[in-house]
């Protein structure tokens, strides 16, 4: 199987915010974040980002 490239542009509204969620996530996994996705928008958040030192 070869891979593709998509374009952004091309995706529905849904498949954006699952691409920008996975970019979001890969990043800030590189500064010691995990990301917890909601399933309902909850006051308007799509994800939670927990750091590996905790909460202060």
């Amino acid at each position: 199987m070869q891979f593709k490239k998509i374009e952004y542009k091309n995706l529905n509204v849904k498949q954006k915010e699952s691409y920008n969620y996975q970019k979001v996530s890969a990043l800030l996994a590189d500064y010691g974040f995990i990301i917890i996705k909601l399933d309902d928008d909850w006051q308007g958040a799509d994800f939670l980002a927990l750091h590996i030192d905790g909460i202060d």
